[in-house]
């Protein structure tokens, strides 16, 4: 990837005009003042992503080790009925409505108990960890979204989301994810693109040159970890954008149109005769407690093939079904789903991962692969390794922008207006892909728009003031 402002130190005045058919040649200097000023204006905003997605890489075992109480209990050999341990829950918290129950996902783990309580916030749940064991309960904690994000794990993602300033405070992100892949695509070219001495061209792309000082040190080492970095980034930015406000409804509209949306299953199967949870301990006839239910729920996934740990939903209405799902994120993934009629402990509809269509498998890999439960921990780490590399990324750019200050005296402004010289077959093309990228990608349309309008002025500013001092053209 090159620099925020890629380093030509030259006193020499400008050349002849590229030739006609020389359309890189024409475009450069076009492609490296809009990688400067994307680099300068949206640096910041990538800064901070990249500092908050460090943090939340570590968030997993942080939270670990801060609610270890509430996440572990003695093994012993012998369990508690499902039932039972969401009867303890309940008991503990009288004024919660049970919604789910997600098992142990391995020995010497708690049962969490999710409920809905009054005066909590959007997608936050009480979650009640109880001791598979003895049916005690060891703690209570909100729970967020469908990870299950424990307070702290939570305050760190929406300090990473939206800097803890609600909807408004999501525009950043967006903008970060928006130009993350125009800044890594337009360096990564501009890097490749840097004439070398044949025989040393792949170890100069691969590796910082040594035996170098000052700007020529720093554009090597920014280039080399670009190289290196830029597929993570590129997989950050476009995962990033399907949680965006405005991209993200694109992408969910176009993922709709094509059919590629996750499938989900029908919570309706049951019929009306049948037990369901109703916010009391017992079902709509009074016949079967509901607490009692999600033992023959849980037998009937396992006879299916689900196995731990597994999530128990409730049905939201009179008569429906219980959905089971696993929950096993890390690869390969273990997240086939079925619906079980609790009366009749009868499995009513199952949906396999493996029958999902391969855009919907896309989005789940991609989804949790950004989180960084897709391979455990060597998903974390590879995650704080690409944010790190990104804060080193923005540094030395803005270290190279400094070194090559014009105040400095041997800063040439790239020549402006050469794209005029691409061929109508090259600029076309480009232009519509410009237009489509800011179409569906609308904080990256409006910022570019905002780019090649100040980089219009500045060009008239620059001409104007040629004329009047030497009344030659700039």
């Amino acid at each position: 990837m090159s620099s925020i402002l890629e380093a030509e130190p030259t006193t020499e005045p400008p050349g002849p005009p590229a030739p006609r058919g020389g359309s890189w040649a024409a475009l450069r200097p076009l492609v490296l003042r809009l990688h400067f000023y994307a680099g300068v204006l949206v640096a910041p905003f990538l800064l901070v992503a990249a500092a908050t997605g460090l943090l939340y890489a570590a968030s997993w075992q942080v939270e670990e080790i801060v609610y270890s109480h509430e996440l572990n209990a003695p093994a012993r050999p012998t369990t508690t009925p499902l039932s039972q341990q969401v009867a303890a829950a309940r008991a503990a918290q009288p004024r919660g409505t049970v919604i789910a129950v997600r098992t142990p996902a391995g020995p010497g783990r708690t049962t969490a108990v999710l409920m809905d309580v009054p005066g909590l916030a959007p997608s936050t749940k009480l979650a009640v960890f109880v001791d598979p064991h003895t049916a005690k309960v060891r703690g209570a904690l909100e729970s967020y979204g469908s990870s299950g994000a424990l307070p702290v794990r939570a305050w760190i993602s929406h300090l990473h989301r939206n800097l803890h300033l609600g909807e408004p405070g999501r525009i950043y992100s967006e903008l970060a994810a928006s130009w993350l892949w125009v800044v890594a695509l337009g360096g990564l070219v501009l890097w490749l693109s840097r004439r070398r001495r044949p025989g040393r061209r792949v170890r100069r792309l691969l590796a910082p040159e040594p035996g170098t000082t000052g700007l020529r040190r720093s554009l090597s080492w920014h280039g080399a970890v670009g190289l290196w970095a830029v597929t993570g980034l590129l997989f950050l930015s476009a995962t990033g954008l399907t949680w965006s406000t405005y991209a993200g409804a694109n992408v969910d509209e176009l993922r709709a149109a094509l059919n590629w949306s996750t499938p989900a299953l029908s919570t309706a199967s049951g019929g009306g005769d049948h037990s369901a949870h109703t916010g009391s301990d017992h079902s709509a006839h009074g016949a079967v407690p509901s607490g009692a239910a999600v033992d023959r729920v849980a037998g009937a996934a396992a006879g299916a093939g689900l196995s731990g740990p597994l999530e128990i939903v409730w049905p939201e209405a009179s008569g429906g079904a219980y959905v089971v799902k696993e929950i096993d994120y890390a690869w390969p993934q273990r997240l086939d789903q079925v619906a079980v009629d609790p009366a009749s402990a009868r499995v009513a509809e199952e949906l396999r991962f493996a029958d999902h269509p391969p855009a919907a498998k896309l989005a789940r890999w991609g989804i949790d692969g950004h989180m960084g439960r897709l391979f455990g921990p060597a998903n974390q780490l590879l995650l704080a390794v690409l944010a790190g590399g990104l804060v080193f990324l923005v540094g030395y750019g803005y270290r190279m922008w400094w070194q090559r200050r014009p105040t400095r005296g041997f800063a040439r402004p790239y020549r402006r207006g050469a794209w005029r010289r691409v061929h109508w077959a090259v600029l076309v093309p480009a232009a519509v892909a410009a237009v489509a990228a800011g179409w569906f990608v609308p904080l990256l349309g409006v910022s570019l728009a905002g780019f090649l309008l100040v980089d219009v002025l500045l060009g008239l500013r620059a001409r104007i003031a040629s004329r009047r001092t030497t009344g030659t053209p700039a």
